[in-house]
């Protein structure tokens, strides 16, 4: 049987911020292009609705959030925040981005839908950003975007609400779905007959 990892010191957060700062200043961290020596956990959590905690009190600053976020990467094993030199493992309960906002554009080839997350990355659902819907513990439905890599924003519920409105109805492999068109893409939601669930 093998021990878990070691926690990452608290010092490692410092360091971890300083060097996220670095790797951001000419745009996106490439995350998925490194590979240093993962340096065990450390206590940072994202919690359902978003919130990122560290050593058990929620990160105050914004411009904080948004800087780890940029450096989150989802490998198979966990979650982990990942610099040129270090990486670090994190919990996350559900998803790690939250879509607070949705616009909605109106072309000749059909409707686009474009999210806002909780740190502000912007994601249009379609071939490249699709969506699904996981069951929720109530018999109703859990929406997710995806953002990038591994990486999905759960849509929170006045926004859910705003897409049910612009739902439609298509037959998909014989059957009559409810879903969601958006950039040149269909994503069935749940079928027709039993769209009084979402309510």
């Amino acid at each position: 049987m093998t021990s878990a990892p070691p926690p990452a010191a608290p010092i490692a957060l410092d360091r971890l911020t300083a060097t996220a700062k670095n790797a951001a200043v000419k745009g996106p961290p490439p995350v998925h292009l490194w590979n240093p020596a993962y340096c065990g956990e450390i206590d940072m959590r994202i919690t359902s609705d978003g919130t990122w905690y560290y050593l058990g009190t929620p990160i105050g600053r914004p411009a904080l959030v948004k800087l780890f976020s940029s450096i989150l990467r989802k490998d198979p094993e966990r979650y982990v925040l990942v610099t040129p030199v270090e990486m670090v493992g994190i919990v996350v309960e559900d998803a790690p981005f939250i879509a607070v906002a949705l616009e909605l554009e109106k072309t000749e080839a059909g409707p686009k839908l474009t999210f806002r997350t909780n740190v502000d990355d912007y994601v249009t659902a379609g071939p490249d950003h699709p969506m699904r819907f996981a069951p929720d513990v109530k018999g109703g439905l859990k929406p997710y975007v995806h953002v990038r890599g591994d990486l999905w924003a759960k849509v929170s519920r006045a926004v859910f609400y705003d897409l049910v409105a612009l739902g439609e109805e298509r037959t998909i492999d014989g059957a009559l779905m409810f879903g969601l068109a958006s950039n040149a893409a269909f994503f069935p939601m749940i079928e027709a007959s039993r769209l009084h669930d979402l309510s």
